[in-house]
């Protein structure tokens, strides 16, 4: 029987329980990326409250990705002692880091984005380039991970999906061009580090013409067959309300547990979850391997600790979204991220 709080040991990876902080951005970075006391308090806490992993925030690999602002990023060399100060900060709580590498856009020495379907060849290398080297600058720091963010239409989750990418070329048209993208930078992060590679994946794009669960599962499978060390199932409009503990949580779920049958890596599964109970059933009855959440550590960041001492059993986290309005992502009813 799994239990939430047995230790897990994963490729590269060892956790002291099954649940893992879902990347969650804060927004609250420098214009660099740099990362302020706030942005450390901000992960102490989550360390401190019990989580088995934490992955970072959206952390773009381009100095001059401005697709939002507040960005964390591993770009540049110059940002390694910060992000060493960070690593360092979860380490002392016996919890592992990941560091989520991504990108909003692609933008040219002008500043200006490129779509995905103007970019040449040389600048689709030059993105994976960009992410190997985050990588590397991810190792260098102590992270124990990384998370490749192909998820929630960001610009892999774009280029990606038949809806977006309408590319002829080695990286358009059949599933496995469009993949293509995702398997170079996985194998040039392999090739280089030896971090735990994950990947955050949408289940769906959930619009006309875009990334389905058979295509997605397609993916998937290319990517555990190239390397990949565990998979994270999520998707577009990820943060649903109305979620209440026992009747509706884990609305990924279905797929995830469709496709931890189908590959031999560990799937981590977000989306929903509310209750210790729910989420053990739910271990329990599927070849799943690990539960992330977001929202529930918002609003209460020691909420894995009080799982563990029995003082609660579900989350506090009424699915309001209130949060997202708020600076740094804050529960605005008191809880801390």
């Amino acid at each position: 029987m799994k239990n939430i709080f047995e230790a897990v040991a994963l490729k590269n990876l060892h956790l002291k329980n099954r649940l893992v902080r879902s990347a969650t951005w804060e927004g609250i970075a420098d214009v660099d990326g740099g990362l302020g006391d706030d942005t450390y308090e901000i992960y102490r806490e989550l360390a401190r409250g019990g989580v088995g992993a934490i992955i970072t925030g959206f952390t773009s690999v381009a100095s001059n990705d401005f697709y939002f602002g507040g960005m964390m990023r591993l770009s540049d060399d110059k940002l390694i002692s910060r992000y060493k100060k960070l690593v360092e900060i979860i380490h002392a709580e016996n919890c592992a880091a990941i560091a989520q590498l991504a990108l909003g856009a692609f933008y040219d020495e002008n500043f200006s984005e490129v779509g995905e379907n103007d970019l040449s060849t040389e600048n689709i290398r030059a993105i994976i380039k960009m992410f190997v080297d985050a990588a590397a600058r991810a190792e260098a720091c102590g992270f124990d991970g990384v998370q490749i963010h192909a998820a929630h239409f960001f610009f892999l989750s774009r280029f990606i999906s038949p809806k977006v990418n309408r590319r002829s070329d080695e990286f358009g048209g059949s599933t496995e061009a469009r993949a293509k993208i995702l398997l170079d930078i996985l194998r040039g992060i392999k090739n280089s580090t030896r971090l735990h590679v994950t990947i955050k994946i949408n289940s769906s794009d959930f619009v006309g013409g875009g990334l389905d669960e058979d295509e997605s599962l397609t993916i998937c499978k290319m990517l555990a067959a190239g390397g990949i060390d565990s998979i994270e199932v999520s998707g577009n409009g990820t943060s649903v309300g109305g979620i209440r503990a026992g009747v509706n949580e884990g609305y990924f779920g279905k797929f995830a547990a469709r496709l931890a049958e189908e590959v031999s890596v560990p799937v981590i599964c977000v989306g929903g979850w509310r209750s210790r109970d729910a989420m053990e059933k739910f271990l329990n009855a599927t070849k799943v391997e690990l539960i992330s959440l977001s929202r529930p550590l918002v609003r209460e960041p020691d909420l894995p600790k009080k799982f563990f001492d029995g003082t609660s059993k579900v989350s506090k986290c009424i699915s309001c979204n209130a949060c997202y309005s708020t600076p740094a992502h804050r529960c605005i009813f008191g809880g801390r991220r």
